[in-house]
């Protein structure tokens, strides 16, 4: 059986091959419009920053020599050339490296548990009262504002040099991050359960309980093993405030000019990280399968 295809009259084609092109031609204006605005907001943003071009072709050569000089052992050779050489302190660097593993961990176990709590209290969908979800939000609008390097030198003037000050500093921060996180998953969740749970009388904690906790833990958790491969990465920049791990030995052998411990500790961190991020995406996608492995 043959279908029939409608043909229409010239005139009216025309027409609408005229409003098509008009069309096509009004969205790659916009299109034209967004691209030189945005390429005219990174100039002027360039000018405000002192951005100098001739400055970056002229001194770029410098960060090459840089990377030279630190794949280079003072005997002249290339570092893999003698591995014993460029790994010398590995037993320190690498009880240092667990230390920066321990404080990410600690850090953000106590945001984590902090941010679960606060996030119920900020969410638009489940915060008791208005006024308690504005000084929630507030509170870890701050957290999460000031930089964590920023907290772990107020730690460290008020506590002293070691792991604690990065510790409460990566704590802090990730009330902030993950309860910010928290809180987005939370006012995206079907509240028919909660209406449910509710309408039989349960209070406010038995619906964050039975109705809202089983819609969110996979998304509280996913999000927090992610958290803990950033902090990683956080805490070893921390020490170069005096908060503990790989960053003070890091600091100290970019200030005194040991360039092969610096390839040395920056290949220890970065292989770590690789670890924790491959560990931290098999777990995932262990707990809730291949879409949060993606």
């Amino acid at each position: 059986m043959s279908a029939a295809v409608s043909i229409l009259p010239a005139p009216q084609l025309a027409a609408l091959n005229d409003a098509y092109r008009k069309a096509v031609a009004r969205r790659r204006l916009r299109t034209l419009f967004v691209v030189v605005a945005c390429f005219a907001a990174l100039f002027v943003a360039a000018l405000g920053a002192e951005v100098n071009l001739r400055t970056f072709i002229e001194k770029i050569g410098n960060f090459g020599s840089y990377f030279d000089r630190i794949f280079t052992l003072e005997a002249g050779t290339r570092v893999w050339t003698d591995v014993n050489e460029w790994f010398w302190g590995w037993k320190k660097w690498l009880s240092l490296l667990g230390e920066t593993v321990l404080i990410s961990y600690v850090g953000t176990l106590i945001g984590a548990v902090l941010a679960f709590g606060l996030n119920f209290l900020a969410a638009e969908n489940t915060a008791p009262s208005a006024p308690l979800r504005f000084a929630v939000r507030r509170f870890m609008e701050f957290c999460r504002t000031v930089p964590d390097i920023v907290f772990a030198l107020i730690f460290v003037i008020a506590f002293g040099l070691g792991p604690m000050a990065g510790v409460l500093a990566i704590a802090i921060h990730c009330v902030g991050a993950l309860g910010k996180l928290y809180g987005e998953i939370v006012e995206n969740i079907d509240m028919k359960p909660v209406e449910g749970i509710r309408s039989t009388g349960a209070g406010w904690v038995d619906c964050m309980r039975f109705a809202v906790l089983p819609q969110v833990a996979a998304g509280f958790a996913s999000y927090t093993l992610l958290r803990f491969e950033i902090n990683v990465r956080g805490a070893s920049v921390m020490g170069f405030v005096g908060a503990g791990g790989i960053g003070q030995e890091l600091v100290v052998a970019v200030r005194k000019f040991y360039y092969s411990d610096v390839s040395a500790i920056l290949l220890m961190i970065i292989v770590a990280v690789f670890i924790i991020d491959i560990g931290t995406g098999w777990l995932r996608g262990r707990l809730f399968g291949k879409e949060a492995r993606s």
